[in-house]
Order: structure tokens, then sequence, then C-alpha cells
């Protein structure tokens, strides 16, 4: 999972560097409970089914042109936490907010800065990888070393 933990290195540091003034992550204090968050988005196994689910449920919200440009090899396309809210339902931002001991209104910011450059550097070929992601444990031990790196 090389590609992976590069991946994050760059994504998650420029969040870092984004949000110095709330201590490292956005203030986001349980780095163990991003990872367990992300993988849970992005896994093959995960609440979202994947890669592939989050675009259905991104398309279903009226969303997929974002998603593709993220996916594709253009300009990423911003999205709002209002979108993020609306397109991956109301339960599952609580959810990954209770997990990480922050609000709605904490995570979503960072979520709307975080997955658009990270599905866009998973998918340098502009497409869905054929074999998703991978599953949740696998992801989330990339993920956990990962962020236990960017917390020294």
């Amino acid at each position: 999972m090389g590609l992976l933990d590069s991946v994050l290195g760059q994504v998650l540091g420029g969040a870092a560097q984004q949000q110095p003034q709330q201590g490292g992550l956005g203030g986001l204090g349980d780095l163990g409970g991003l990872a367990g968050a992300l993988g849970g988005l992005l896994a093959n196994n995960g609440e979202q089914g994947g890669l592939g689910g989050l675009v259905s449920k991104f398309e279903q919200a009226g969303l997929g042109n974002v998603i593709g440009s993220w996916i594709g090899k253009g300009d990423n396309q911003p999205v709002t936490g209002d979108q993020l809210q609306n397109a991956l339902g109301s339960d599952t931002i609580a959810s990954i907010a209770a997990k990480l001991g922050v609000n709605a209104q904490t995570l979503l910011p960072m979520l709307a800065t975080m997955l658009p450059a990270l599905i866009d550097q998973l998918t340098p070929h502009g497409k869905v990888p054929e074999q998703g992601l991978g599953n949740h444990e696998d992801l989330l031990g990339s993920l956990s070393g990962l962020l236990q790196g960017k917390q020294s």
C-alpha cells in the first residue's frame, strides 16, 4: 500500500498546513479514527461500498460531475459540506463525526478538503480501479501508520 501512504501523506500534509491553528489535522484528535473514517468511505467492504459505491452515492445526489472531476484528469470541482452531507447522508456524517469525537460542522469542511484531493490522487489514470482500493483492514493499516507518522 505504498501508493496509498504516499497519496495520503500529500493530502493530509496539505490539510494540516491549511488548519495549523487547530492543531495538526484540523483539530481531529483521534488519528486512528480518521484512518477508520477514510477507510470506511473508500474500502471495498466499507459502509459506502468502496470508491465505486461512493461514486454511485454522488451520482444519486446529482453530483456525478463533481466526483467525476476528482477521478478524471482535469481540475477538481469543489464540494461543500452541505453537498457532502446530501450525498453521504446525515447518518453517515453523524457516525463518522461521532467516531472522531467532533461535530458535523467540524468534520464536513475537512472532508470537503480531503476527499477531492485523495480521490484525485488515488485515480491517476482517470478512472476507478477495477479492483477498488482494497478492503477496510488493508486501508486501515496503511492509513493508521501514515497518520501516526503525521502526528510527530
